[in-house]
């Protein structure tokens, strides 16, 4: 071979010298098997072959270093750049400057790669040695060129791995040993190794970098749950670390005691990149027979299980955020024997204003103490579980001799406040497998007030959607996917329409069957409103709510609240058997009462002798079945139009998939080729995998949701409805369906400078139009443009408005409608005014929005939230931070925005100050509004939002604080 071979890949950039820029011509290329990095000082001159004035060597020596992320704040720019030093043998340092684009991170991601290779050479040097026919190391493979590095990888099937970490053997993840016995071989693929190819995870990385999406919002009615990922809010406090326990196969027993595999993590489970080619290579063979297995196995359980009951004690009390004053034993302990699990819930934990938005919770440790001082003394506990969202907490504990038969614990919270992020009310959740029953507990505090029945049942809808549950290598799991699931809590449901003197005379009477009928939780689940589908034993005690504190005595002051039954335990599944349900009027810490629930729960335990022979049978079953028939299955619909599509309103179609084929089947929606999901962010398939019995027929339905992550694309046209899902059925062929539609856009998620420009409501500016007022909409682009509307030629129809006429709108109604509304900001809008207001002021200008208070309130923050660009820039934020200890420095900062930006700034600010003066009504004060408006106004960059810590949020509330606590100016 020649001494230097061709390179790969040249970029362009500029080299730093003493201040100046002068061009530079970087490249990758292989030499006698070592890769070297040229840098060429004429990129002009460059020729086919061309030969580098300076040629750095990738070994040990070499360094490649990027600047820190943090002086790379996304500012909207199109000259952003990346800057680097480069360090190498026989070379000077190198301070290179490099446009931040798609081509510099691949090239820089294949730096670093020939850059792990050399150090992994160095490694190996003091390894065996190779043999003699090993291949030589290869050129790191770009993306684009994935599918034929693949390809070539079968073609060499017989030929010894390559020690290269920059290719993947494809023949270990697609061979199997035949002459294995069946059992040890699917254990084995139980165990199959690491089969993503570098290239991939390349690419995954550059998207990463390039691209950084937020996490979907969710959606307003529980049949959309969102896209969980790493986005959900952050735990105020840690859960307890779960326990470790020996790894299970999702069949709920150790199969490794059955076929001998090692109970290991499945490494091609810690990613959630995907894409064709890669399930094609590798799950065609273990994935598709490990999905096949569970399933079957699942089918034939009866087979191998025995129905064992244990005794489940649940408790929920509301403690009026109050500190523990007495044994918690007459309500954890008051039975005679023991109970297997104890779920223990708490809410209010903390009333402070600054709680609600997950600050920590000192009172948090001192109830977990006490309770774990008062479970029942006839047996040992350990806590295997706890979660909190501000006022809601719930502790699982189990007997420590089941805590090996405790598996895949998991936990979540919902908060269903304004956005999902004022944690006051909502829910918190801990599921887990017991031997080979799945339970799902959920404590929620729902909506308060007699007159918000809708409001509670909004929340019990938004906590159902929302709730997902995330395990290593399976698909997120929502509260109904368990066998048994128990909700606790105060669910606040009240007496509808019955006087306070009467509901107390009739409780004194005795008369608590009449009194439910009057229950608007009983109503809601009549009218399958709410809870439908739970279960609630018979109540034979008095109301829990509302006492005098430290008394038994039914609520004394001026607001003389109703008696009802707010603290509830409800119930789903099989074989669930309820002892007791009771209160306990002993403790009188609080206005509730707690109260408690004894059950008795079949739980499915497995006999390991029986299991062993079921495996067994069930993979000759597989294996017959792959060598006698291919799956088969038809669509009823492949084409799918969506009619005017709008911002956080949802639309569905559905299709039916029939198995026709004589197997069972799975199938899965795929990522096309070099993408990480299976459709775009607007975009769902619910279910997106399942398994179909031969003539089983499935519905599946095709969701479309624009939310403040997607709609920005849309609205600016660099988006369109268009996608096309790719359904592949395992051993079987892929089925394309075709998404389309038309999308009305929104002023929501329309940047501040563009709606200024804005003299009509937005469905009224074409489209073509839209595009052109959102192209120059930059920072820095803004500020010349202002300049030039706002000079001497400038007419009135070209002089753009000082604050978009939306936010006007809303800001206004507030200022003249709610300045005294009790719970202002804190009290979440209904779903349906909300859509009514956004299409409101998407197609008019209207002289008053349609809604209460409530929901123009949200309305406001929605707006505010979805904005591309957030009031305090991008460009700023990290200044923001820096100067907020400084009032001076503050107001200097705000002098920077561009124009719209600023007059939005401080028209927000002068109405909070104004709803501040009448924080004796609004219950708001200065350090809630702040909390909840920094969170809005100054954002972190989406490439470092990951990134932000608490005292950098602690700082943009103070930044925030500072302004309303100043006098009054201008």
């Amino acid at each position: 071979m020649n001494a230097w071979q061709y390179p790969f890949e040249f970029l362009k950039c500029q080299e730093l010298r003493s201040g100046v820029k002068e061009p530079r011509l970087l490249s990758l290329i292989l030499q006698n098997g070592d890769f070297v990095l040229g840098v060429l000082a004429t990129p002009d001159a460059v020729v086919s072959r061309p030969v580098a004035q300076l040629s750095i060597p990738i070994n040990g020596r070499f360094e490649l270093i990027q600047e820190a992320e943090e002086t790379l704040l996304i500012n909207f720019s199109e000259n952003s750049v990346q800057r680097i030093r480069i360090k190498g043998e026989k070379a000077p340092e190198l301070q290179l400057e490099l446009q931040d684009d798609d081509r510099t991170n691949l090239f820089l991601t294949q730096l670093k790669s020939a850059q792990e290779e050399a150090a992994l050479k160095l490694k190996s040097k003091s390894m065996e040695p190779l043999p003699p026919n090993a291949h030589r190391s290869s050129v790191p493979v770009p993306p684009q060129r994935a599918a034929r590095t693949m390809n070539a990888g079968r073609s060499a099937a017989n030929q010894p791995a390559s020690s290269s970490t920059l290719e993947t053997s494809i023949n270990n993840s697609t061979s199997t040993n035949l002459n294995t016995d069946p059992v040890q071989s699917l254990a084995s693929d139980f165990g199959f190794e690491q089969n993503f190819s570098h290239a991939l995870k390349v690419e995954e990385k550059k998207n990463h970098q390039n691209r950084i999406t937020a996490t979907r919002e969710p959606p307003p009615v529980p049949s959309l749950p969102p896209r969980k990922t790493s986005s959900a809010p952050t735990n105020p406090v840690p859960p307890a670390p779960i326990m470790k326990s020996k790894a299970t196969s999702s069949l709920g027993f150790d199969t490794s005691a059955i076929s001998g595999a090692k109970p290991e993590t499945l490494p091609w489970c810690d990613s959630p990149t995907s894409n064709s080619m890669r399930d094609t290579v590798f799950l065609s063979h273990t994935g598709q027979r490990e999905n096949l297995l569970k399933h079957i196995m699942s089918k034939r359980e009866n087979e191998y299980v025995d129905i064992k009951y244990f005794r489940f004690f649940v408790g929920t009390w509301n403690v009026n955020g109050r500190s523990p004053d007495s044994s918690l034993g007459p309500w954890l302990s008051s039975d005679r024997e023991p109970p297997d699990i104890y779920a223990v819930g708490f809410q209010e934990l903390d009333l402070s204003k600054e709680a609600f938005l997950y600050m920590d919770s000192s009172k948090e440790q001192l109830w977990i103490d006490a309770v774990e001082r008062n479970l029942h003394p006839k047996a040992k506990y350990k806590i295997i579980q706890i979660i909190r969202l501000v006022g809601m907490m719930l502790v699982v504990a189990v007997k420590k001799i089941h805590v090996r038969n405790i598996k895949e614990v998991a936990s979540d919270h919902v908060g269903t406040g304004i956005l999902g992020k004022m944690g006051n009310k909502g829910g918190v959740a801990v599921r887990f497998v017991f031997h080979n029953t799945s339970f799902c507990f959920v404590n929620s505090h729902l909506a308060a007030k007699l007159e918000e029945t809708e409001r509670r049942n909004q929340d019990y809808k938004d906590i159902c959607a929302r709730m997902m549950f995330n395990l290593p290598g399976s698909p997120s799991l929502s509260i109904v996917k368990h066998d048994v699931v128990i909700w606790l809590g105060d669910l606040n449901y009240r007496l509808f329409n019955k006087d306070c003197s009467d509901v107390k005379r009739m409780i004194s009477e005795g008369k608590l069957k009449q009194l439910l009928k009057f229950d608007q939780l009983n109503i809601q689940r009549q009218t399958k409103r709410a809870f439908s589908d739970f279960i609630e034993g018979e109540i034979n005690f008095i109301p829990t709510y509302k006492y005098e504190p430290k008394t038994d005595l039914w609520d004394a002051s001026s607001k003389n609240r109703v008696p009802a039954w707010c603290d509830r335990i409800l119930w789903r599944g099989n074989k669930v058997e309820q002892t007791e349900y009771r209160s306990h009027m002993e403790l009188k810490t609080s206005d509730h009462k707690p109260v408690s629930s004894i059950f008795n729960i079949g739980v499915k335990v497995g006999d390991e002798l029986r299991l062993k022979k079921v495996f067994e049978e069930t993979v000759r079953q597989i294996d017959r079945m792959e060598n006698d028939f291919l799956p088969s299955v038809s669509l009823s619909k492949t084409e799918f139009f969506f009619i005017d599509v709008k911002f956080r309103q949802l639309q569905r179609e559905r299709f039916l998939i029939t198995n026709d084929g004589q197997v069972p089947c799975h199938f899965a929606f795929i990522p096309k080729c070099n993408q990480s999901q299976y459709c775009k962010p607007w975009l769902r398939a619910e279910p997106s995998d399942g398994f179909l019995e031969p003539k089983e027929t499935l519905e599946i339905y095709i969701e479309v949701y624009v939310s403040k992550d997607s709609v920005t694309m849309l609205n600016s046209g660099e988006d369109i409805i268009e996608d096309i899902l790719i359904l592949h059925l395992d051993r079987g062929k892929d089925f394309f369906l075709t998404i389309s539609g038309n999308y009305l856009p929104s002023c929501f998620g329309t940047s501040l400078e563009t709606l200024t420009r804005m003299k009509k409501p937005i469905r009224e500016i074409p489209i073509t139009k839209l595009i052109d007022l959102g192209e120059d909409s930059f920072m820095d682009q803004e500020k010349s443009k202002v300049k030039f509307l706002i000079g001497d030629g400038a007419t009135n129809e070209d002089r753009p408005l000082k604050i978009p006429k939306e936010v006007w709108i809303m800001v206004n109604h507030l200022y003249t409608k709610s300045c005294d509304q009790e719970d202002l900001f804190q009290t979440p809008g209904l779903q349906e005014e909300l859509q009514h207001i956004i299409e409101c002021l998407d197609t008019s200008i209207p002289d008053s929005i349609p809604g209460c208070n409530h929901s123009v309130a949200e309305a406001l923050l929605i707006f505010l939230e979805a904005l591309p660009e957030p009031v305090v820039c991008y460009e700023l934020y990290q200044r923001c931070l820096e100067c907020a200890h400084d009032s001076r420095l503050c107001k200097q900062l705000i002098s920077l925005l561009p124009r719209a930006h600023r007059n939005v700034f401080r028209y927000l600010l002068a109405f909070l100050k104004e709803l501040l003066k009448h924080s004796h009504n609004n219950n708001l004060t200065a350090s809630l509004v702040a909390t909840l408006f920094a969170s809005l106004l100054i954002r972190p960059p989406p490439s470092s939002a990951s990134r932000q810590t608490q005292q950098d949020r602690q700082k943009a509330i103070d930044f925030v604080l500072g302004f309303l606590m100043a006098g009054d100016e201008e």
